[in-house]
């Protein structure tokens, strides 16, 4: 049985529904079989990207770090060769004193009390600090020139401890001054126990 309807009497606003209902299926369809999908990917995507971009921001962090410590430390390094190079071995010690001594008399000091101390190893096993106590009489202006020099020296010499006096000598204003000079001795490695009293190779 058809059938039959006249569209002529179809009341206006049942017009605009039948008219509306194309467009309404075509988006639900839309919606569950595209946008749904398309959206979850693009979330996915976003996410993906957000969380690359984090770890790549990370990495980029690692990296720049890694190169300042990387710099640090050769710097570190170039620093602790270039402080040994001016530190003297042991046998050198005794000489760089009496370099020290001759400056003194060089600067117009009048020593009247040199004492070596003992020495004092550094708790990074690489060196041994070996202070010697100075009394001098001298002048404000020869104790600076001696200073200057002890500076200038290639090994490390540190002043410290300074006293300073006036002191009277044949009717001339002078100063008396107490201070104590450090320098410093590479700690060499002593030989094995199965190296000493080893005999050489024969060629």
């Amino acid at each position: 049985m058809a059938l039959n309807i006249d569209i002529k009497n179809i009341p206006p606003y049942l017009k605009v529904i039948l008219a509306l209902i194309p467009s309404i299926i075509l988006g639900i369809l839309f919606t569950v079989f595209i946008y749904f999908p398309q959206s979850s990917e693009i979330k996915r995507l976003s996410d993906s990207i957000v969380k690359l971009d984090k770890e790549i921001a990370s990495s980029e962090v690692k990296a720049k770090r890694l190169a300042e410590l990387k710099i640090e430390n050769e710097w570190l390094r170039a620093r602790l060769k270039e402080l040994q190079e001016r530190l003297p071995e042991e046998k050198e010690v005794s000489g760089l004193l009496r370099q020290i001594s001759d400056l003194g008399i060089k600067s117009g000091l009048k020593i009247l009390f040199w004492r070596p101390e003992a020495k004092v190893a550094d708790p990074s096993g690489l060196y041994v600090s070996i202070p010697v106590k100075l009394e001098v009489l001298t002048g404000y202006h020869n104790l600076g020139v001696f200073f200057s020099h002890i500076s200038r020296l290639p090994r490390i010499v540190n002043i410290s401890d300074i006293k300073l006096s006036p002191a009277v000598r044949e009717g001339v204003l002078q100063l008396n001054a107490n201070f104590t000079a450090t320098t410093f001795s590479a700690i060499t490695e002593a030989p094995t126990p199965t190296e000493v009293g080893k005999e050489p190779k024969k060629p």
